[in-house]
């Protein structure tokens, strides 16, 4: 699904919104129809969600064109990001909700903004892009933690990734998780969570461990150890309690535990 298929979807569902409830009208000409690209308003939207009276929202934005017109991939990963959300999220309907409304989709877009300027040694002005994630989001994410794409943040609120992490694509992470150390060790010393996994509720998972791909975390589990390819953990501390159902468990969103226990 491209950028501009996208857009013109999400331009219709805001027509459709204005006409249905008058009182958005003049909000949703000014976040969404009043632009004729999806990045212009991505950029417009995060930098009045992230400004303060110290940094004015036409720095950002200024900032969020620069980062879209050099890194069009970016705008690639945002659609991916926003579809994963629809599909996965049963409470989100619409595209234009998911971008206007959710604060998860909207953290991880400033999150890939920041992590640019990490990259770019930038690292002032990515600590501030992080820094007010934080207070305006209640997501923090170190600038330097490595995420893919199709990424489902649901609802997002006190997640914490650590600077080492690595989330690879179509990974699904619920509220209150930490992907974080375990002390003052230095290096690389946070979670790798490779593709098509579930964290759910909760969970915390502390240390230079792997999640391997298709794996399910159990809500409230801590984890400590590597979990392997297609399997379930649960408990404090975590441990494995079966194998995954499906192949993909952060598709599915199914967050039971498996009833099929290991074979060792």
């Amino acid at each position: 699904m491209t950028a501009e298929y996208i857009w013109s979807v999400i331009r219709s569902e805001a027509r459709r919104e204005s006409e249905r409830e008058p009182c958005m009208k003049h909000f949703l000409e000014q976040h969404i129809l009043s632009f004729d690209d999806f990045s212009s308003a991505l950029a417009m939207l995060l930098s009045v969600k992230l400004a303060s009276k110290h940094f004015p929202p036409q720095v950002l934005q200024n900032l969020f064109d620069e980062f879209y017109g050099l890194n069009p991939e970016a705008v690639d990963k945002a659609v991916f990001d926003l579809t994963a959300t629809l599909d996965r999220d049963p409470a989100a309907v619409n595209y234009f909700e998911i971008m206007l409304f959710l604060k998860g989709f909207q953290a991880l877009q400033a999150h890939r903004l920041a992590h640019w300027l990490w990259n770019n040694d930038r690292k002032p002005m990515a600590y501030l892009m992080q820094n007010r994630m934080s207070e305006v989001f209640g997501v923090d994410i170190h600038p330097a933690a490595k995420i893919g794409m199709g990424i489902l943040l649901d609802h997002a609120t006190s997640l914490v990734i650590g600077e080492t992490a690595v989330v690879e694509d179509n990974v699904s992470i619920l509220h209150e998780v930490t992907l974080g150390g375990t002390g003052k060790e230095t290096g690389d010393r946070h979670p790798k969570v490779r593709k098509s996994v579930l964290i759910g509720a909760g969970a915390k998972i502390l240390g230079n461990v792997e999640i391997g791909e298709g794996a399910k975390v159990g809500a409230g589990s801590v984890v400590l150890d590597n979990v392997p390819p297609h399997y379930t953990v649960a408990g404090v501390p975590a441990q494995i309690v079966g194998r995954t159902e499906v192949a993909e468990p952060s598709l599915e969103m199914n967050q039971r535990l498996s009833a099929k226990r290991r074979q060792d």
